[in-house]
Parts: structure tokens; sequence; C-alpha cells
């Protein structure tokens, strides 16, 4: 039997080296198309040509007895190392003439994100920090884009430092709430303004697939040409009100980071040994303690930001505590059938939201059970 075994296991292993040939082989196909798409300024992402590739694969695969799903997720994991290659590449600038790209905050996190993608798109781009001020003066007199990257309690009085920017100048910003940073440089420039909020972190391997919210301010035709850079890098373009937006990052962004916040804290309260807890997680418990530690691994400071950065947030978490405080009510009055009730009373209020959501957690919740090893 041992003989056998390792007979079959030598014939494995020799596919899996040709799988990874196959795989440098397409890596580096992926690099010509990234070469190809930066001459011709054309984006990384193509929704339409994905979506027919994985249909034409799955329809493949089924054919040789090969599970549909199984080739997706190979490919989708392909493709986004794929994305990432292709940036690599560099992007055709849009604006070729622009003056500097200037980023105040530009050696954050996210501002050195952005930084990269400009310079990967042959634009010239300058940076002020907390300590270049004394001599900003010269580097905003020749702007031709400004954008703002400070934490959320710093964004307005750096916009108010901004007001003799050239006219043509862009005047921009990154934070995560919008409407009165968008105001406030309405207020200190007469020119282009509009506020952006990038729905993503800074450890992103590409712009592919990724959001960025767009709130205008002032002359859309004269930044239309930033919007459609972001797209050649990839990424999505969200045009919304500044207060729409403001309303809608009370649940995306303030109340999730609360909870989780607070589900963190009493974690540390009760103590439990970790180690024992991911021995007995299911996939999802697991996701769910990662959420919550991938939270407290980062910046308190961005997060307290977020959190305490409006009134209409703490009233929101208000509202939840009242929530929260009927659910634990239920709970001590032993009432099931309010409970069902309740549930079901959600369950409708999603509607078809809810089979969609069962489907996209069932792939999340694989995806994290494959990638755990139990020794």
């Amino acid at each position: 039997m041992a003989v056998e075994l390792n007979e079959l296991r030598d014939k494995i292993d020799s596919v899996d080296k040709q799988i990874v040939d196959l795989l440098a082989q397409r890596l580096s196909l992926v690099e010509e198309v990234g070469k190809v798409k930066s001459e011709h300024g054309l984006p990384i992402y193509a929704p339409d040509r994905e979506a027919a590739m994985l249909a034409s694969r799955r329809e493949e695969a089924t054919r040789q007895g090969v599970p549909p799903q199984l080739i997706e997720d190979v490919l989708r994991r392909v493709m986004r190392e794929s994305y990432a290659s292709e940036k690599d590449s560099g992007f055709k600038c849009l604006r070729p003439q622009l003056r500097s790209v200037v980023l105040i905050g530009g050696k954050g996190q996210l501002g050195s994100l952005f930084a990269r993608m400009f310079r990967l798109s042959g634009y010239n781009v300058e940076i002020i920090e907390r300590d270049d001020w004394d001599n900003a003066d010269p580097i905003l007199s020749r702007a031709g884009l400004v954008i703002v990257t400070v934490p959320i309690h710093l964004t307005e009085s750096v916009i108010a430092k901004l007001s003799g920017l050239p006219d043509d100048c862009i005047l921009a910003d990154f934070t995560s709430v919008k409407t009165k940073p968008l105001q406030a440089m309405l207020n200190i420039h007469k020119g282009p303004v509009v506020g952006l909020h990038p729905m993503f972190g800074p450890d992103v391997p590409s712009l592919a697939k990724q959001v960025i919210v767009c709130c205008n301010g002032r002359d859309v035709d004269a930044y239309q040409w930033l919007l459609e850079q972001f797209a050649i890098w990839g990424a999505s373009v969200c045009d919304v009100s500044a207060e729409d937006h403001d309303h809608g990052m009370t649940l995306i962004q303030a109340l999730r980071h609360f909870t989780t916040y607070a589900y963190g804290v009493h974690l540390s309260q009760v103590k439990p040994d970790v180690q024992k807890l991911l021995q007995l997680s299911s996939p999802i418990y697991r996701l769910e303690l990662a959420m919550i530690g991938r939270l407290f691994a980062q910046d308190p400071n961005l997060y307290g930001d977020i959190i305490l950065s409006s009134p209409e947030n703490l009233a929101m978490i208000e509202n939840y505590k009242v929530s929260f405080n009927e659910s634990v009510r239920l709970i001590q009055e032993g009432d099931r059938h309010a409970f069902i009730e309740q549930f079901n009373a959600v369950s409708d209020w999603f509607g078809d939201y809810s089979q969609q959501f069962m489907k996209e957690s069932q792939s999340l919740l694989k995806h994290a059970h494959d990638a755990v090893h139990r020794g």
C-alpha cells in the first residue's frame, strides 16, 4: 500500500509542478497585457472580460468533470495576483501637462499608496507633512492637484491653510466624512473642488474592484480626468452626495467599528484563551475573531476619529444600544416566540439579499476553512 500511495503522490507532485509552470507562464503573459493596457490607457479591471472568461472556463470544467466552482475559485485567486502584476507595469498618464500632484499627509499609509499610483502613472508628486508648512507656499503655488489625506480631526484646519492655490488647481480630500470638509474646501478655494473617500485600506494589492466615493463640489468637468485615472487604476467610482455618504458611513464605518471595538473590549475583560478559541472555532467565528483582531492591530487614532467624527454616529450607536437592550430583554424573559417573530421580521426586511449574502458568505467561509492548519 505504501509503495502504491507513494507512486500516486509522485504523480500528483508532477502535476502540481506543471500547474506552477503554467501559472508562471500566465503571469508572464499578464505582464505583457499590462504593458499594452498602459500604452493605450485601458483599465486593469475589465468586468465584462472577466465575467465572460469565467463563464467560459466553468463550461470547460463541467465538460471535463471538474467542479466549475473549483476552477472559478482558482481563477479568481490568479486574477487577483494578475491585477497586482499589471499594476507594476505602470499606467497611462491622462494629464501629462498637469503641474505637480501635491499630497498633504502623503507619507501616511493611504497617502503613500496614492503617491505610488500617481508616480506609476508618470505624474510629478510632491508631499507636504506637518513639519513642512514653512516651505509649503512654493510647492502649493505650482500644484495642479492638491489632495488632503490627514486624520479627520485635522482635515478642516489643514484645508484652512490652502487659500493661495492657483485658480485652476483641483482641491480634493480623502477624508471618511464628507459634508464639512467639502464645504470647507468650497469656502477656501474658488477653483475645482471634489470630495473623495477611498473605501479601502492601504494594504490592498491593487485598486482593481476597489471603490472610491466621489462627492461633487465644483467644476466637475475640470476633474473628470482624475476620476478616469482612478478607473484606469481599476477602481470603481461611486457618485453620491456628501450628505448621503455621511449618513451611510454611520452604519458602514462608525457603527460597525464601534461594535467590533466593544466586542474586543469585552473579550479582553473576559480573557478567554485565544488559542483554545481558535481550536474550537467554526469558520465563521474564526473570521469574526480575525476581524476583531484586525481592528486592534491598527492605529487607534484612526478608529477614534471615525467613531467620534459626528453627532450622527453617536445617535446611531445609541439607537443600536436600544435595539441591543430589547434583544437582551427577550433572552432574559425566555420569550422564544418573540425571538422567532423578531428573527422572521428581520429576515423579511432583508428579502432576497438574505440568500445572496448566504451564497457570498459560504464562499468566504470555504476560503477561511482552507487556510486553517490543524496540526
